[in-house]
């Protein structure tokens, strides 16, 4: 997929977003700050990592800047509505930088901060992969912890598979 236009993007990355909306909110509050493993991700640090990193990465290298994230600690956000009230705070404000992205602005290289360049869509582009890639580990987390959790097309695998027999 190419990004030509801004717009068209912005409103597939809302269907992105919503996906993942859902299944943070199948986190039990007082699971927030859970992990598997010491020293790994907490599901509040997966969530404030997603926000700031749209934020102070993306939405940075978006205007041509370096990027200024700092990482996902709870000094930006701790307890479950806050942890959702920054993540959605972090999300509006790199939405009023994207909306203002001219397709010239869109061809123009950016650089990560590897200090590699590339085309800006590309770079947003891999922005929607590194939101999909964590909501993936919100969905095993949840699934560790038995937590039920939404299919994300509304069926569920086994759902695919009793349909698709019933096709034969």
């Amino acid at each position: 997929m190419e990004i030509v236009t801004i717009e068209p993007f912005l409103a597939y990355y809302q269907k992105i977003r919503e996906r993942t909306l859902k299944v943070i909110a199948c986190i039990p509050p007082d699971k927030i700050e859970w992990t598997y493993q010491n020293g790994k991700f907490t599901l509040g640090d997966l969530i404030r990592h997603l926000a700031c990193i749209e934020r102070f990465m993306y939405a940075e290298n978006a205007q041509f800047l370096p990027s200024r994230y700092q990482g996902c600690g709870r000094e930006y956000a701790e307890g479950y509505e806050n942890v959702l009230n920054f993540f959605n705070q972090m999300h509006q404000e790199s939405l009023e930088i994207f909306r203002k992205l001219s397709p010239e602005d869109l061809q123009r290289k950016t650089f990560t901060p590897a200090s590699s360049q590339i085309a800006l869509w590309k770079w947003l582009r891999a922005m929607t992969e590194h939101e999909i890639h964590h909501r993936g580990q919100i969905y095993l987390y949840l699934g560790i912890l038995q937590v039920p959790t939404p299919p994300l097309y509304g069926l569920t695998a086994e759902q695919v598979q009793t349909l698709s027999l019933l096709n034969d």
